[in-house]
């Protein structure tokens, strides 16, 4: 399988669930401030839009059959 095709189907797979989802929130670890004794952690959220998704899906097929035409 050539890495053209793995990554149309990673493309296509991530945009499927995207759109299932109708939208991914994401978590990730934000900056830690130390005041003294106290020690605050914070998290930062990303939201990837079901637009995203979509571009993701028609990218993912795009790239699945501009690769089979060449071949």
């Amino acid at each position: 399988m050539s890495m053209r095709r793995i990554i149309a189907v990673v493309l296509i797979t991530l945009g499927i669930v995207v759109l299932a989802y109708s939208g991914i929130t994401l978590k990730t670890p934000g900056k830690s401030v130390d005041l003294g004794p106290v020690h605050v952690a914070t998290t930062e959220r990303h939201y990837i839009p079901p637009i995203a998704g979509a571009f993701a899906l028609v990218g993912g097929i795009v790239l699945l059959l501009v690769g089979n035409k060449k071949e």
